[in-house]
């Protein structure tokens, strides 16, 4: 993924603030042979909240025997497809993955090959899709939706009297100046290179690093030296909470979860920008469904990833959309009625020190560095 393209995305998305959203939802034909009944498997929480509006309910509305219900297994979801094909029952039907599993699935088989221009609709210029998603399809079997990244919220008024507000990410490490509780993600991805980022590792050697056991062990250590003061989380919708309830001073999740939190929830939590990990998040098609599963998941599929259902999930979160031909529609919060520009990790205001998640590294490397990370959880 090229940070070059996000940019490119955002400056378009901030001129484009004004521009409003088509009214109208582009006919589609009937699918033909198709199931009524669709599993969606998500992440939960305002994310899942912005795929149900930006493309769910409108796909039912115009399709009324169609029923969709979500299972938000997604951080599970390359563990739990294994265990499926393993017992010959798949009952996904399309599954929301970060790029890594993504490649993960697509390599073991167990997700589908799509075309894109053939299974994903053109942009209203005619731009094939291919060229609309352009590098950020990372993988045969991917389509991606979102540009994302993992960064921190902090409560503002647990900042010590006399302290400035937190503003670089090594202030997670430093617990005498910023006391209390953090919240990590119960994995080893982003936590493993922040540790790293802040025991004196350049940005650029990370993975070289990383890739040794030394490395990895030096990773450890780091993160060892605030180990009990972390709450460690599973769901997205965790920190956030955590931080609404005052559990914890400062802790990781995605961006758009905090964005909701903080303007839409009103909680006394600010963003801490610096060394955001950039990632992208998207669907798979689970391999071998049946025909008339199959023949439903590419008709939804078509619909929810073309040029405006894209830039209409923006109304609701603030994820940067996948399409290039979409970054000019988003325009305002559905509800409150404030620019989304701002808000998207990809704004240059908020992309001044970025830290680009290398999803083909963990590709090769998140099981046996999972393993290792769990079992040092467990110590």
């Amino acid at each position: 993924m090229k940070l070059t393209k996000l940019l490119l995305a955002t400056s378009v998305l901030t001129a484009a603030g004004g521009i409003t959203f088509a009214a109208s939802h582009a006919e589609m034909e009937a699918c033909e042979n198709c199931a009524n009944d669709m599993t969606l498997v998500s992440w939960g929480g305002a994310y899942q909240n912005s795929q149900i509006k930006a493309y769910a309910e409108p796909y039912m509305e115009m399709f009324p025997d169609v029923s969709v219900s979500w299972d938000e297994s997604s951080a599970e979801a390359v563990a739990k497809l294994r265990a499926m094909n393993e017992a010959g029952n798949v009952t996904w039907d399309l599954v929301d993955v970060v790029a890594s599993d993504a490649i993960r699935l697509c390599d073991e088989g167990l997700a589908m090959e799509i075309d894109p221009d053939e299974d994903l609709a053109a942009a209203p210029d005619g731009t094939s899709a291919e060229d609309d998603f352009g590098d950020l399809l990372v993988s045969d079997c991917f389509i991606p939706q979102i540009v994302y990244s993992t960064t921190f919220g902090y409560r503002t008024d647990l900042v010590p009297e006399g302290v400035e507000p937190p503003s670089e990410i090594c202030s997670i490490f430093d617990l005498e100046t910023y006391p209390g509780k953090r919240s990590l993600e119960k994995r080893p991805i982003n936590n493993m290179e922040w540790a790293l980022l802040c025991d004196g590792v350049a940005k650029e050697e990370v993975y070289d690093v990383l890739e040794t056991e030394e490395g990895q062990q030096q990773a450890l250590d780091k993160l060892g030296t605030i180990k009990d003061q972390v709450v460690w989380w599973s769901a997205g919708a965790d920190t956030p909470q955590l931080l609404a309830d005052g559990e914890v001073f400062m802790g990781s999740t995605y961006n758009g979860r905090l964005f909701s939190v903080i303007e839409e929830q009103d909680q006394p939590v600010a963003m801490m920008w610096d060394a955001q990990v950039f990632d992208l998040d998207g669907w798979i098609i689970p391999a071998d469904l049946p025909e008339d599963r199959l023949n439903r998941v590419k008709h939804f599929l078509k619909f929810a990833t073309d040029t405006q259902r894209l830039a209409d999930q923006a109304k609701y979160i603030s994820y940067g959309p996948a399409r290039e031909s979409s970054a000019p529609l988003v325009g305002q919060h559905a509800e409150l009625g404030i620019d989304m520009a701002p808000h998207m990790p990809t704004d240059p205001n908020n992309a001044q020190n970025t830290f680009l998640y290398n999803y083909e590294w963990w590709a090769d490397y998140r099981d046996d560095i999972d393993a290792k990370f769990q079992a040092w959880l467990a110590q």
